[in-house]
């Protein structure tokens, strides 16, 4: 079956996380997608560690599937490559820091005029407006300013999430709506003019605590590895020195819970646990009374019981275990990619669509496509070996 974005060409002026997240789920849906990276140095995200084979985990990450030119878009030279290139382009991802694409002419009013079809894309921290406007932004400093770190860590110290959640949720939701946006197109050959910022994808992801302070009147507690509202929800000792994790919905889980787990039916009708918020406001009682049964078996004895009762479980796997996890072994999940260090392997998509199979090519070089992307444009060979010399363009092996 074709891929659904199969014709489709994206140019992304992309770097880190946040835009080349959004492309490769793009390239893989089918879409080809031109990175475009500095000469030299490329995307910063390349120097970030040196983790998989001498190639940095971040860039591996985002940016399989994609082709790289290596083109110095601040040269005067390279306005004639960027201008065919946008001009066969569907869409246009940039993700620079505020007031960077309007300065080299690519800016949302800038290319729409010319090329009224694209669907522009800008991805910043805060947006072109609002006080905010020209404020830098990264993963971290959005996690703050969201008040993600208010709600996560222990009562002593906040904690920042352990992966980069602004930018995977920028990425998301810009990728979400350049498809929405390709599908209007179709519909009314217009194209669109997408402005998701980092601050406004976390700030939604935050509905839950912000509610719960804004008419509750007071924000939930952090509460570490436990759920700051469901009781009990969260990690416990076992005899074995294992830590089992669970999780209890409502009064029918909590009744199985007491019933087959704790072996104590008495405790559903105590009044300390009889609902989900007396739980809560009785969050060490309950604990108690789990940790009395749970360090008394191993960790597996209390699965085998947690199974039995239906009662939803987990253990607290390693970046290792996760990688071994039996789960992605029986769906498939792996795959194996190329990169400039060899094969390395590469988890499939959670796309699951029937009938289709995502793009996982290679992860590319800095500047491994420039020469094939220049000619296909109509550039000469003396032309393009022109660029080289002058450092407008960068050609590699990979």
């Amino acid at each position: 079956m074709t891929r659904p974005l199969e014709g489709i060409i994206v140019v992304g002026l992309e770097q880190v996380i946040a835009g080349p997240f959004c492309t490769r789920q793009l390239a893989e849906l089918g879409a080809r997608v031109i990175k475009i990276e500095r000469p030299g140095a490329g995307d910063a995200a390349r120097d970030i560690d040196r983790s998989v084979r001498g190639l940095s985990s971040h860039f591996v990450w985002v940016n399989r599937s994609k082709e790289s030119l290596a083109l110095d878009v601040k040269h005067p030279d390279a306005k004639p490559v960027l201008e065919r290139l946008l001009s066969r382009a569907d869409v246009f991802v940039q993700n620079l820091a505020p007031g960077a694409a309007e300065r080299l002419g690519l800016g949302a009013a800038q290319l729409r005029e010319k090329y009224p079809r694209l669907v522009w894309c800008g991805i910043s921290g805060y947006g072109p407006a609002g006080p905010y406007s020209a404020k830098r932004a990264y993963d971290l400093l959005v996690q703050c300013e969201t008040g993600l770190l208010s709600v996560t860590g222990t009562a002593e110290a906040p904690s920042k999430a352990g992966i980069a959640i602004a930018d995977i949720a920028s990425g998301m939701y810009a990728m979400s709506s350049i498809l929405a946006a390709l599908l209007r197109r179709e519909r009314t050959g217009a194209g669109a003019t997408l402005d998701i910022t980092m601050f406004e994808a976390l700030a939604e992801w935050m509905g839950f605590p912000a509610y719960f302070a804004h008419y509750g009147g007071t924000p939930p507690p952090r509460s570490g590895a436990f759920h700051a509202t469901i009781v009990p929800y969260g990690p416990f000792g076992t005899s074995d020195g294992g830590t089992v994790f669970l999780s209890v919905q409502n009064e029918r889980e909590f009744a199985r819970f007491c019933d087959e787990v704790l072996l104590s039916p008495a405790l559903k009708s105590d009044p300390r646990f009889s609902s989900s918020p007396a739980r809560a406001g009785n969050r060490d009682a309950m604990h108690a009374e789990i940790e009395t049964v749970f360090r008394q078996k191993t960790a597996q004895e209390i699965t085998q019981r947690l199974e039995q009762a239906g009662i939803a479980n987990a253990r607290l796997n390693s970046m290792q275990e996760f990688w071994d996890h039996p789960q992605l072994k029986a769906r498939e999940r792996w795959r194996e990619v190329g990169s400039p260090a060899g094969p390395i392997q590469a988890l499939k998509p959670p796309f699951n669509l029937d009938g289709f199979e995502p793009r996982m090519d290679a992860v590319p070089a800095i500047g491994e496509h420039s020469r094939a992307i220049l000619s296909e444009l109509g550039f000469s060979s003396s032309e393009i070996q022109a660029m080289a010399a002058s450092k407008i363009i960068q050609e590699s092996t990979p």
